[in-house]
């Protein structure tokens, strides 16, 4: 058994999800349960929807309404299908109505309009297999088992859904069908809709495949698979064959928009592999993620960046040696919910990066009061992911990069999971470094990188 889960540029219109059929029609020997994201950008309008009838008391979907049904009448569904559509169009217009009577948008209202996506996405791909013949069978994600906690817009999905989602999904009366399931939401224990927030689609797919002991979760995007670095900045930037759920997770963090380090965690408790996949360009193998293997590592598997960084330089006004100052420090970010990305310390000192859209007046305040701090804005994480054991020899050719390139290294990191060497450069010299050290690493060899053995 497989788990193939469709984001939502493979489900843009009726012509992807055609595509999407036929992908699942060449992989039907392997028993696939299918994980959907919403229709394209459709998430996206329905917080905009939700915001209209919130600030200005009127109904504007109707873009949301002529997507789905554009769609479901250009694959020709049936009537039955094309009713159970409208009804749920009905209940959204119900909802925005009530939002703009109301003018209130909770948290837990604005999952429940989030939902719609997902549900809609699912009722059409089931009902068009289905008319090509499969048994696709289309669930909400409450019906096959996943239970998260009250945390809306953010939700964690609660230890019964391990046992819950199997029960569900393999239960003999499914048997010879093709399981639709909705990605991203849940229910909690009250009944009520919920978002699994940032990764949330995948992380579905992942938790599926794993509590159901699935040989692989294919993840299909709009990329070949995880990248050497980002197609945007290096033109030969080539697929990365296979990597670990933590080279995976360190690239996600720090700037690679393929598989949110969250998603990741079901199958790294299990071992389950995950493979990243091009719905665009299907016979491409992707990128394995799976357990690291005990075999010969590449120095380097991948670059990236992130921009968007502050970097913040905290030295202690006390005495030398005094204890507590780190503690102090961290507590600070953590009362003003600030998450710490990057940390270089000494005894008296501390630099340390955050995304640049916290504001910082009140932190800067209270630190104040025990250090002295310098603030720089405008900065970028460059990530080098790879095997630390050599870390000497690449950080010595990155620094001699930076050199020839005339680039001020400002801060460098190695990071605990012992995959990741970071270095804080200027925002405008981010996207040069990468295609420098793409270069340098890369590109002189084709099969290799370059002078390292």
């Amino acid at each position: 058994m497989i788990v193939m889960k469709f984001g939502g540029s493979s489900l843009a219109n009726a012509e992807r999800i055609r595509h999407v059929a036929g992908i699942v029609k060449a992989h039907l020997d392997r028993q696939p349960i299918l994980v959907l994201s919403a229709m394209g950008d459709t998430t996206d309008h329905l917080l905009g929807a939700g915001e209209t009838a919130l600030k200005e008391g009127r109904l504007s979907f109707q873009g949301i309404i002529d997507l789905h049904r554009r769609a479901a009448e250009d694959l020709q569904l049936g009537e039955g299908s094309m009713q159970e559509i409208t009804s749920l169009l009905d209940e959204l217009r119900d909802l925005l109505m009530g939002i703009s009577l109301l003018r209130e948008l909770t948290g837990r209202t604005r999952d429940y309009l989030v939902s719609f996506g997902e549900r809609l996405s699912v009722r059409i791909v089931a009902s068009y297999l289905t008319k090509e013949g499969l048994r696709a069978h289309p669930l909400d994600a409450w019906d096959a088992g996943f239970l998260s906690d009250s945390n809306f817009t953010s939700a964690e999905l609660l230890e019964e859904s391990w046992s819950l989602i199997p029960a569900r999904l393999l239960d003999p009366a499914l048997e010879g069908s093709l399981p639709v399931v909705t990605g991203f939401i849940a229910k909690d224990e009250g009944g009520n809709i919920t978002t699994l927030g940032r990764g949330g689609s995948d992380l579905s797919a992942t938790m599926i495949g794993a509590s159901c002991g699935a040989e692989e979760v294919q993840v299909w995007k709009d990329v070949d698979g995880i990248l050497t670095a980002d197609p945007n900045l290096v033109k030969k930037a080539r697929v990365v064959d296979t990597i670990s759920y933590e080279a995976a997770s360190e690239l996600a963090y720090f700037g690679a928009q393929v598989l949110h380090p969250r998603a990741m965690q079901p199958c790294i408790k299990t071992g389950t592999m995950v493979r990243v996949k091009n719905s665009y360009n299907p016979s491409v193998e992707g990128t394995r993620i799976m357990p690291a293997q005990g075999g010969k590592i590449p120095p380097i598997q991948a670059i990236t960046s992130r921009k968007n960084v502050t970097l913040i330089d905290i030295v202690s006004s006390r005495m030398l040696g005094q204890h507590g100052f780190l503690g102090e420090v961290f507590t600070i970010f953590a009362r003003g919910g600030i998450s710490v990305d990057m940390v270089a310390t000494s005894e008296v000192s501390v630099s340390l990066t955050v995304d640049s859209h916290y504001d910082l007046a009140q932190v800067r305040r209270e630190l104040l009061g025990i250090a002295s701090v310098e603030i720089k804005t405008g900065k970028a994480i460059v990530s080098i992911i790879g095997d630390v054991r050599r870390s000497s020899e690449i950080l010595s050719r990155t620094f001699r990069i930076c050199e020839l390139l005339g680039i001020q290294v400002q801060m460098v990191s190695q990071g605990a999971s012992k995959v990741n060497n970071s270095f804080i450069v200027d925002q405008g010299e981010a996207a040069e470094v990468v295609r420098g050290l793409h270069e340098e690493f890369f590109e002189e060899d084709p099969d290799s990188p370059k002078g390292v053995k």
